[in-house]
Parts: C-alpha cells; structure tokens; sequence
C-alpha cells in the first residue's frame, strides 16, 4: 500500500511538473490534458483521474508553490531577526533571488503573471487558493511592520493594513515588468528604492 501511494504521489507531481511546462511554454486557453499526458507518457484518462480540470490543476500548483515559498521566506525571517526595515527590504530581494535560481519557481511564476488568461470564472474556481497565498503573504508584511509600529519606527498614525497593500501591489507590478522584459533598472535596485521610499514616508524621526 505505501509503495501504491508514493507511486501515485510521483504521478501528481509528474502531472503537475507537465502542466507547469506547457502553461509556460503555450499559455492557459493552449493547453490540453491530452498535451499534459502525452508528454509524460500517460492517458488522458489518467491526468483526469487526478484532477477534474484545468482550474484545479491551478489550484494544485498555486498550493504547493506556495508552501515551498513559505518555507523558505519563513526560514529567511526566522534567521534575520529582529525585524527591521532592511530586513523586509532583503526578504524581498530573497525572493528575487529564488525567482533567479530556481527555474520551476520561475516559470510558475511568469505563467501567473503572464500567462493565465483570469475569468470571473476561473478566479471563482481557484479563489481559495488564491486568497490562501494572498494571506499568508500579507500576514508576513504586517507582523513586520505591525513590530516596527510597537517599537515606535513606524508613526503611529500610519494605516499598517494600507501600507501593506501598497507594498505588495508595488512588488507584483515589478514583478510583472520583469518577467515581461520592460524594467529599464535593475530589478534589485528598484526593489530596493521602492522600498525606502515608501519607508522613508512612514519613519519616526530618528530612523
């Protein structure tokens, strides 16, 4: 029984490592089950048997995508503390350099902010997987600034919930632009200056 269910663990991440492929390499709408099976060697009756559809196939990837940058980005925090406003600027030059060096990162995220043609639909579909990443993702920005506030670096009448929007809706339109080839800095840099502007407009005097 357990090898059944190791031999069936390495074909969902067979399946999942096919579509991330083609969802790169063609675009959502352009890719087929029959593609995604044929390309590992399986029946299209197979790939089904472990997902519905496309959207789930999405939902998959966006869920274990986003346990790997957790863990990573968690272990990065756990190890520069305490938090600091240069802190949160190098967690997400860290994340710049995952992007880099880590290819199936790279691709799956360059198919999410260039490849996936969003519907109403399709947003409707894998919602929960997208509020999970976007959650987490902020839960992380406001502990730090939330901390900095408490230690009195941030005024205190600065909106901490907003500044995260901000931040975040700055970094995916970078993010964006450098998958897309239209960033004339470099990315580091802007990230780093687009940062400590927005740091620099919440400090207390002093910092």
């Amino acid at each position: 029984m357990r090898r059944t269910k190791e031999d069936a663990e390495q074909t969902r991440k067979a399946i999942l490592t096919s579509a991330m492929d083609i969802f790169y390499e063609k675009g959502y709408s352009k890719t087929t089950f029959d593609e995604i099976a044929k390309r590992i060697n399986l029946t299209k009756g197979a790939v089904y048997w472990y997902f519905r559809n496309k959207p789930d196939i999405v939902a998959a990837l966006i869920n274990d995508f986003t346990a790997q940058y957790l863990g990573n980005v968690k272990d990065f925090v756990a190890a520069h503390q305490p938090v600091s406003f240069e802190s949160i600027i190098e967690m997400q030059l860290f994340n710049n350099k995952q992007i880099r060096e880590d290819k199936r990162f790279y691709k799956f995220l360059f198919f999410i902010s260039c490849q996936m043609e969003w519907s109403e639909a399709i947003i409707n579909k894998i919602q929960p997987s997208i509020e999970q990443t976007k959650q987490v993702t902020r839960a992380l920005f406001i502990d730090a600034l939330q901390t900095l506030q408490k230690e009195e670096q941030i005024r205190a009448d600065v909106d901490i919930s907003q500044i995260c929007e901000i931040l975040m809706t700055m970094y995916g339109g970078m993010l964006e632009a450098y998958f897309t080839k239209r960033l004339t800095n470099d990315f580091d840099e802007l990230v780093r200056n687009g940062f400590s502007l927005i740091f620099n407009n919440i400090k207390t005097e002093g910092y």
